[in-house]
């Protein structure tokens, strides 16, 4: 497992929803003076929880704005929808954004799922399988534009793929991610990481090169410790506004700090 070889990482999904964007950022600055280790965000038009039409940004834009207003997390979204944007464009982004922030941009992506961005925004919203296959298809499309740009990114840009799928997703993560992740308590990720070291296994790779990283909405106490032994070791809480409530988030730093000394 990759628990002894990596250090437990936490972050904090800043959801861009019902808030001002002030409150945002002063959030995702509060974050990392506590010690978080990345900030996400997520890329949707509308907000996923409350009030359908309450407030929200979009997510790329505002990661542009993070690079600049943070200095020592690494930022990402958690996760980019691939239908939104051609993937040479987004590996340009990437790119730009790898370099605003000096190297701390997480690439996450996955197949998108919300079918009002969808229909609003004007995107064909197919199906799962089809949406699964345009994923597969940009990705080797963003690892060559990114080997392409001038200049080239500071570093290798860590990319993260979200989603359980156990025949597709899980197979293009074995052959393209450096970080899974899923949700789901103990038992539900325990199939998932041992179908992803079977498709590892099928393709020839180590699959503790890739880092697993797990939802989280419980205490630490209660999951911490058996999700790590499931060789999870970043850990995300999700945070939604007007409030923005970190308590939860302290007490996964704290559980780190103790756990990782």
């Amino acid at each position: 497992m990759t628990s002894a070889k990596r250090p437990i990482r936490i972050g904090l999904q800043l959801q861009p929803q019902h808030a001002d964007y002030a409150t945002i950022r002063r959030t995702a600055s509060e974050a990392e003076d506590l010690g978080v280790d990345i900030v996400y965000n997520w890329d949707h038009f509308f907000p996923l929880y409350g009030e359908p039409d309450g407030l929200h940004f979009e997510c790329w834009t505002m990661l542009g704005a993070w690079a600049e207003s943070t200095s020592r997390v690494e930022i990402g979204a958690l996760v980019t929808c691939n239908s939104y944007r051609n993937p040479e464009l987004l590996a340009d982004m990437a790119r730009t954004v790898d370099h605003i922030s000096d190297g701390r941009l997480i690439l996450g992506i996955g197949s998108g799922w919300f079918e009002r961005d969808y229909t609003e925004y004007g995107y064909e919203f197919g199906t799962a399988g089809g949406r699964l296959d345009d994923l597969a298809e940009a990705l080797p499309r963003i690892e060559s534009r990114l080997g392409k740009l001038n200049p080239a990114p500071t570093r290798k840009i860590p990319v993260l793929i979200g989603g359980g799928g156990e025949k597709k997703t899980l197979r293009m993560v074995a052959k393209h991610a450096d970080i899974w992740h899923g949700f789901g308590d103990p038992d539900v990720v325990r199939r998932k990481v041992g179908i992803l070291d079977q498709h590892c296994a099928d393709v020839g790779r180590d699959p503790a090169e890739i880092e697993r990283s797990v939802g989280v909405s419980g205490k630490p106490d209660e999951l911490g410790q058996q999700l790590l032994d499931l060789g999870v070791t970043q850990f995300t809480v999700g945070v939604g506004g007007p409030d923005y409530d970190l308590g939860l988030l302290r007490e996964w730093l704290a559980w780190r700090d103790r756990t990782n000394s």
